[in-house]
């Protein structure tokens, strides 16, 4: 899928980064989302290495990346030690402004990368998610439905874990297979490099731990910055897919601008997995915002 990336792991202060690193030109970061790794990007990244140096990245407890033990208040699995996990590896690249496309949950740390470190992000792109504050406050019927995962997973451990670990293939597909395209936005290639991931020790409970912190400790931090008045200061593009279910149960532009001082954005003709299903379409929007 990246037969001109080169592979390497980078040691950053809380776990190893699983990354590749291809092209030339301006840095350019891209961070997937649940239950995936770096291959959701395997449509879209040759075509960006033309114009910038891409940087493909695991988050922490996801693919090849490392899972760190949990603590009792998920702090490990904050967005904010995510987002410093990719803050280190791109200063040990030796990038330390860069611009960021982000999914689903590498779109919550992505966030919190532009928050904490804004000198560092130029421009940010984030895809299919409204702000987890708003998301949370928010919740109703029709999302809780659609996203049950994010109820199941903030279970006490072990039980999520232990589901998960008995069938990870199940797993897969009941999560992505349910979504408004079903299985077919996958291939082959993409799809056993999902499995093989979440097959590995570890990768159940670093999900777990992630969206337990994004129901407790994310949500803190969050809220504090909403009290200081701290918003996004670099250009913000908000994309999301009008089949899925972030743009049928919530105003996602419209709740960005509520934390963004630049955003703009639409919704495209497509389901959740945008960067798989569209992905012609995400890099006609995206190339002329990132120029």
């Amino acid at each position: 899928m990246f037969e001109h990336f080169t592979q390497g792991r980078m040691q950053v202060s809380g776990t190893e980064i699983a990354y590749r690193l291809a092209g030339q030109g301006e840095p350019l970061l891209l961070l997937h989302g649940h239950p995936q790794t770096q291959a959701i990007w395997h449509k879209v990244a040759p075509f960006l290495t033309s114009q910038f140096t891409v940087v493909l990245a695991d988050l922490r407890g996801y693919g090849d990346s490392g899972k760190p033990e949990p603590d009792d208040e998920h702090l490990r699995y904050s967005k904010r030690e995510m987002a410093q996990d990719q803050r280190e590896l791109m200063a040990a690249l030796g990038f330390n402004r860069f611009s960021v496309i982000a999914h689903d949950r590498g779109a919550r740390v992505a966030h919190r990368l532009a928050l904490d470190h804004p000198q560092a992000v130029k421009r940010l792109v984030l895809l299919d998610i409204a702000p987890t504050l708003s998301m949370y406050q928010q919740t109703n019927e029709a999302f809780a439905r659609a996203y049950w995962h994010w109820f199941f997973l903030i279970r006490p451990a072990p039980l999520p874990e232990t589901l998960i670990t008995a069938d990870p293939d199940q797993y897969l597909r009941s999560v992505m297979g349910s979504r408004s395209a079903g299985m077919q936005p996958f291939t082959d290639e993409a799809y056993a490099d999902y499995l093989r991931c979440l097959q590995q020790n570890g990768t159940a409970r670093g999900i777990c731990e992630d969206y337990r912190a994004s129901a407790g400790i994310d949500l803190q931090h969050d809220q504090e910055d909403l009290n200081a008045s701290r918003k996004l200061r670099c250009p913000l593009l908000v994309l999301w897919g009008e089949k899925g279910t972030v743009g049928q149960c919530f105003a996602p532009l419209e709740e960005w601008r509520k934390v963004a001082e630049d955003a703009q954005g639409e919704a495209l003709p497509c389901g959740h997995y945008i960067a798989e299903e569209q992905p012609e379409l995400l890099l006609e929007k995206v190339l002329p915002f990132l120029r």
